[in-house]
């Protein structure tokens, strides 16, 4: 049983827990080291305390299963088939059908297939498995780094094909289409999330969607931007100027970098994850931006884009050695622009190091 496996297994022994049925896509990957989407489909680990897991996935994807290296049983089905008449006798035949405690991702799984999930045992007790299986993908080992430092890299790419493509009139979009052919040309076959790529006023929504703004001298522009890699996502920020740069967008932009190096400053085992948060934060208030900077510090980061911990000034919890997770303050003004810039940190031994190295001094861009 591989490593992963048998922590989740070692809970499962601990909490006296019989069954554990895994199902989001993203834990699914990090426990058989196979990735799909299955849409509608029926498709997850199911891990026990007194027997070899399973993996119950849809029939046309068995061969990627076994190709991905998973060494226990696989139920495959067909659409016309019912997955859970496959699944209770695999469970009669392990003897499990009068679990007495099962858990499952209570935040992920549907309410009618927590249903159906239940339905398998006589009266369970249940257990969330949300936090333990956070608590595993916290800390990355060698090979999780070594993967997410070349999804760094294709992201410092992606940003500099979108700086380079920058030119008067260019359209949001044509940029954003450039980034991502040029990214396909490198092997990058999925974003982490929807490229991002804004001009001018547009910057000042944090989430704002690219569309069909031209690009005029005087704009900010803010690309946000992530790739996978090997099931593992990056994710950064850069914004610069064209052409020229106005005395407010500087102090905007000085500002922001100041707060993002002074948390990168603070990143280091034992240090509060909220007082990151703070420590920017108190930076851009006192700058006078602080009702402009709206959303948390960073996420964790992962095999999800977003994942645990939060980076947000609530969260008590302490950082550790091999930790990975964002830094992105910013600061955004309607109807004026904005600024916000990211990077992807690792806590080391006694300190921190950005994956991403794109250059993040204020370019003007000609």
């Amino acid at each position: 049983m591989n490593k992963r496996l048998q922590s989740i297994t070692n809970w499962l022994h601990k909490e006296d827990i019989d069954v554990l049925f895994i199902n989001s896509v993203e834990n699914v990957y990090y426990f058989s080291n196979f990735y799909t989407d299955p849409h509608e489909r029926l498709m997850g680990v199911f891990v026990f305390k007194q027997a070899d897991p399973l993996f119950i996935l849809p029939g046309m994807e068995v061969n990627q299963l076994k190709d991905a290296g998973w060494p226990y049983e696989i139920i495959g089905y067909a659409d016309h088939e019912n997955p859970w008449d496959k699944l209770r006798e695999a469970f009669k035949a392990r003897n499990v059908t009068d679990a007495k405690k099962v858990s499952f991702e209570e935040e992920i799984l549907t309410f009618s297939r927590a249903n159906t999930f239940l339905d398998l045992f006589a009266t369970p007790e249940v257990v969330t498995a949300e936090s333990q299986l956070n608590e595993l993908r916290l800390v990355k080992d060698s090979t999780e780094i070594a993967i997410m430092r070349r999804a760094a890299e294709m992201a410092d790419y992606g940003v500099k094909v979108g700086v380079n493509a920058l030119k008067e009139g260019v359209t949001e979009l044509e940029v954003l289409a450039k980034i991502e052919y040029e990214l396909k040309q490198k092997g990058v076959r999925d974003m982490s999330f929807s490229t991002m790529v804004l001009f001018g006023e547009k910057c000042s929504d944090p989430h704002g969607n690219p569309g069909e703004k031209q690009l005029q001298a005087g704009d900010m522009v803010l690309f946000d931007l992530g790739v996978i890699i090997d099931g593992y996502c990056s994710d950064i920020t850069r914004t610069v100027a064209y052409q020229s740069v106005n005395d407010k967008q500087k102090d905007i932009y000085q500002t922001v970098l100041n707060a993002q190096l002074a948390a990168l400053k603070a990143s280091k085992p034992g240090t509060r994850i909220g007082d990151l948060d703070l420590t920017a934060r108190k930076i851009i208030t006192e700058a006078g931006y602080g009702d402009y900077f709206p959303h948390r510090l960073g996420h964790g980061l992962g095999i999800s884009v977003h994942e645990f911990p939060s980076m947000s000034h609530l969260n008590d919890d302490l950082l550790q050695e091999g930790m990975v997770y964002t830094i992105e303050p910013g600061v955004y003004i309607p109807n004026v622009g904005g600024v916000r810039i990211e990077d992807d940190v690792l806590v080391t031994k006694d300190g921190c190091e950005t994956l991403t190295k794109f250059p993040k001094e204020l370019q003007i861009i000609t």
